[in-house]
Order: C-alpha cells, then sequence, then structure tokens
C-alpha cells in the first residue's frame, strides 16, 4: 500500500508559481488566438491542451514535453483518433484501438506525449471524422501552446527546448562514465520523465554532495598516520637521512622535547642543500653534505636545525579534511603535521592519506 502514497515534491514555492503562471497564460493566449480564427459553430480549442501546458510549463526538461513531443504527439495521435472513426464501427473498440495506435505511431516518430492519447479518445468520443479536425484545432493549438512556453520558458530562465542531445566538453569528474550511465538506462529499459543530459547532472550533482558531506564529517585525526618519525633541531645529518630511506619517508617533522613541532626537514631541503640543479658530480655533493665531517668547526651544515624549513603548515586534530584540499592542491604542500589541543605533534597527513580518504569519501571500497 505503500505504493501509493504520493511522493514529496522537492520543488520551492517561486518554481510552483512560475508552472502556474506559465501554464494560465499558454492556455488563455492560445485560447483567444484560437477563438478568434474559428468559425463560430468550430471547435477552437481541445481538452488535451490542459494536459500539455502541465508538462511544458511545469517540467520543461521532460523529454515528453518538448516542442516535436508536443506538436507530433498531439496531431498524429489526433489523426489515428479519425482513422478509427472511419475504419471501427463499434465506439468502444474504436477508442482502445486509437489509443493504443497513438502510442504505437509517438513511439515511431519519437515524439511520446502522454496528452496525445487524450487527443486521439476526443477524436473517437466527438466522432470527428474530418482531417480538418487534426489540423485545427488540434495541430494549431499545440504549435500556438509551444511557442508561448518557448518565450515564457526563456524568459524565467528554462531551458526550453531542452535539447535531448548534448555534446559534453566539460565533463564532471566521477566514479562514472556517460556510457556507464548508457549501459544502465539500456537495461532499465523504461521510459524517463526525465531528459538523459539532467539526469547524469543529478548523478553527478548527488555524488559531489555526497563526498562533500563525508569529507566534511570526516575529522584530520581519522585519516593521519599516528607513528610519525621525528628528529630533533640537533640531530646529526647523515642520522635523519637514513631514517628517511630506512622508512621510505620523504619529511620528518623537527620537534623539541614536548613534542611542540620547530621545523620540518624534508628531502627537497637535502637536494637543495646538496645543489642538485648542477648536473656534475650529484652525488658526490649530496654524500659530502650527508657525510659527518668530524671537525669541530666547519661551515657545512652538520645538523637538522641547519638546513630545515623554519615555516612548517599545521592543522589541528579536530579540523574537517575538506580543508586540505586547497593547501594540497593550490599550495603545493606534501606533508601536513597534525598537532592536538596542546600544540603537540600528534600525526602526520600525506598526500597519500588524503587521496585514500578522497577515495573513501565516494562511497566505494577497495
Amino acid at each position: 500500500m505503500k505504493g501509493f502514497r504520493p511522493a514529496p515534491l522537492i520543488v520551492g514555492t517561486s518554481e510552483r508559481w512560475r508552472a502556474i503562471v506559465g501554464a494560465l497564460l499558454g492556455i488563455v493566449i492560445t485560447a483567444i488566438l484560437c477563438r478568434l480564427c474559428a468559425d463560430t459553430t468550430a471547435v477552437w480549442l481541445v481538452a488535451p491542451l490542459g494536459a500539455s501546458a502541465v508538462l511544458v510549463f511545469a517540467v520543461p526538461a521532460s523529454p515528453l514535453a518538448q516542442p516535436w513531443s508536443v506538436v507530433g504527439g498531439n496531431t498524429v495521435s489526433a489523426l489515428m483518433g479519425v482513422l478509427c472513426v472511419h475504419l471501427i464501427d463499434d465506439p468502444a473498440l474504436a477508442a482502445g484501438v486509437a489509443v493504443a495506435a497513438a502510442i504505437v505511431a509517438m513511439f515511431a516518430l519519437r515524439c511520446l506525449h502522454p496528452p496525445g492519447g487524450a487527443a486521439a479518445l476526443l477524436a473517437v468520443l466527438t466522432h470527428a471524422s474530418s482531417l480538418d479536425f487534426v489540423f485545427f484545432p488540434v495541430l494549431v493549438n499545440s504549435v500556438l501552446l509551444v511557442l508561448v512556453g518557448i518565450i515564457y520558458n526563456t524568459a524565467t530562465g528554462r531551458r526550453y527546448p531542452h535539447s535531448q542531445l548534448v555534446e559534453r566538453t566539460n565533463v564532471p569528474t566521477s566514479r562514472f562514465s556517460s556510457a556507464d550511465l548508457d549501459a544502465v538506462l539500456k537495461r532499465y529499459n523504461q521510459v524517463l520523465d526525465v531528459s538523459r543530459d539532467e539526469l547524469e547532472d543529478i548523478l553527478h550533482m548527488a555524488e559531489m554532495n555526497a563526498m562533500e558531506r563525508r569529507m566534511s564529517e570526516l575529522r584530520c585525526e581519522d585519516i593521519m598516520t599516528r607513528d610519525v618519525f621525528t628528529v630533533e633541531y640537533g640531530t646529526d645529518l647523515q642520522d635523519a637521512w637514513e631514517l628517511m630511506r630506512r622508512h621510505r619517508v620523504k619529511a620528518l617533522p623537527v620537534v623539541d622535547r614536548q613534542r611542540r613541532i620547530i621545523g620540518i626537514i624534508s628531502l627537497a631541503d637535502f637536494m637543495r642543500h646538496a645543489e642538485v640543479d648542477r648536473s656534475d658530480g650529484m652525488r658526490e655533493r649530496l654524500n659530502l653534505l650527508i657525510k659527518r665531517s668530524g671537525n669541530s668547526h666547519t661551515t657545512k651544515p652538520e645538523a637538522v636545525g641547519q638546513i630545515m624549513c623554519h615555516k612548517v603548515r599545521v592543522i589541528s586534530a579536530n579540523r574537517s579534511v575538506g580543508e586540505l584540499m586547497s593547501i594540497f592542491s593550490e599550495h603545493g604542500h606534501h606533508h601536513i603535521p597534525v598537532i592536538d589541543g596542546n600544540h603537540r605533534l600528534a600525526g602526520i597527513i600525506t598526500q597519500s592519506d588524503f587521496v585514500r580518504a578522497l577515495y573513501r569519501s565516494g562511497g566505494v571500497r577497495p
């Protein structure tokens, strides 16, 4: 029985009023113009046009509401109804065949439009035996309604006609491709009352919103590496280098005795002081930098504090992971030390940790 419960409409008040005013103007303008052109005894407005107005103004992005669907669907369906009036004597049978034939024709011409079934049925019930009924009022009504729909929807910020075949140049980064969506729609094998490009945009936006929500819920302490290898200001460069090589890390936070961060030393610091930009004797210069000189007085750097970077970007353990996005992507950082409430080192977040968090925030697990 839950299937009979109507789903809530997630549409704002302004959009509802936009649709209401649009349908009002569409029917009024179409009716006035057709009444001026019709004879006094002729029918100048058909009831299925009311259903067409709902689609054109309330759901202008729907494939069922596009100009060709409205004009082609109503017109060809009315034609099927007129033909059934001529070919079938029983009105009940003619009504059923007319609606079925209208659906066949609309599928064949790619102009599926629900009010078209009503147009076919109306032709049978009113015994419309003349083709004049197809052209006026059905065709003229549909054309005028579409023209009003184009003007009104465009003026109110809605794309109409809404192209159903869109070539994408800037495809959003996502875990699924257009080919994946096409494959799913093929398996789904049902007519959707939403255009394919709108559906793809909705899925992309939902995925991005889910990722942002998960990222905002994650804290730095949830993804950081807790076992951090550290050095002190006076640690020999050779010891620091061997520590980095042994544990395959590219940076070491420099801390004092209270584990407060006073700097960071990275592979780039070693390379810079070894002058790797010079191609000759690079290995020898690096070995000379790392190796202890054994002299009490020397101009060569011997300790970590002499080559480390003193300006260190840190982040608190309770901060959102989403704040790291700009730090890693725009500022060129590769390692962000994490501090606790007492400003002591609690962990470190590397680019690998951050990428892993991004991967998991998309809802996919290895």
